[in-house]
C-alpha cells in the first residue's frame, strides 16, 4: 500500500477516535450558542483530552484534570458574573474561559468523576487561604477513607498532601452526597449536601444545561 494511502488511513481512524457522542455534540453546540465558537472549540478540546485520560493512572488522571483546567483566567464573580458568590458549570466555565476558585474545583471535580475516580475519594473543600486572607475552594483526593488527602488547587499549580499547605484551614467539604464539617483530615458528618443552595442551582442548571453568559467577556 502507498504511504500516502497508509497517511490518510491513519487520520480517518484517528479522527473516528476523537467523534464526538451526541451528548457531547449537544454541549459543544449549547455553549456555541452562547458564547461563541472559540468557547466552543475549548469544549471539544475538553473532550478530546477527556478520551485520551480514560487510560491513564488514577494519580495520573489527578495531574492532567488540574492541570488542563489551571489553563483558564482566574475572575472574581463579581467581575465576571455580577454577583458576590456564583457556582459556574463546567460548560459555563469554559465557555466564558474564566471563574474563579470554585469553578476550578468544580470542572475539575466532575471530570475526574467521569474518568472514573470515586465520589467517595473526592472532596470540595472551603478553605481559609490564610496569606491571601480570604475564602478560597480546593479539591481533595483521598486515596483510601483514611489516607491523608492531597490538593488541587488553582493557586498553587503542584499537587500536593494535605499536612503541606500549612496555607490552608479547611472549613467544610462536600461532595455529590455529604457534607463534612472539616474538624479533622476525614471531617465530622453534618448532614447531605443538597444543604447547599449553590450547589442545589449548579446541578439544576447542569442537568438542564441551562447556559448563564457573563457580563464581562475572557475569551
Amino acid at each position: 500500500m502507498k504511504y500516502w494511502l497508509l497517511g490518510l488511513l491513519f487520520v480517518f481512524i484517528s479522527s473516528l477516535s476523537f467523534a464526538l457522542s451526541p451528548q457531547e455534540q449537544k454541549w459543544v453546540e449549547a455553549v456555541r450558542s452562547v458564547y461563541g465558537q472559540r468557547a466552543a472549540k475549548r469544549v471539544e478540546t475538553w473532550r478530546s483530552e477527556m478520551a485520551d485520560y480514560q487510560s491513564l493512572s488514577e494519580k495520573q488522571k489527578l495531574e492532567k484534570v488540574n492541570q488542563f483546567f489551571n489553563q483558564l483566567n482566574f475572575v472574581n464573580d463579581i467581575n465576571l458574573w455580577g454577583k458576590n458568590d456564583y457556582w459556574a458549570t463546567p460548560l459555563e466555565f469554559l465557555g466564558s474561559n474564566a471563574g474563579d476558585c470554585e469553578d476550578f474545583t468544580i470542572a475539575k471535580y466532575f471530570s475526574l468523576l467521569e474518568l472514573g475516580v470515586s465520589d467517595n475519594k473526592l472532596r470540595l473543600v472551603y478553605v481559609k487561604a490564610i496569606t491571601l486572607n480570604q475564602f478560597h475552594m480546593v479539591l481533595a483526593y483521598y486515596e483510601k477513607p483514611s489516607a491523608e488527602p492531597v490538593i488541587l488547587d488553582n493557586i498553587n499549580p503542584v499537587i500536593k498532601r494535605a499536612s503541606t499547605r500549612k496555607d490552608l484551614l479547611p472549613i467544610y467539604s462536600f461532595n455529590g452526597k455529604n457534607l463534612w464539617l472539616m474538624k479533622s483530615n476525614q471531617g465530622q458528618l453534618a448532614g447531605e449536601s443538597s444543604r447547599l443552595s449553590l450547589w442545589n442551582d449548579l446541578r439544576d442548571r447542569e442537568r438542564s444545561l441551562n447556559l448563564n453568559k457573563p457580563i464581562a467577556t475572557y475569551d
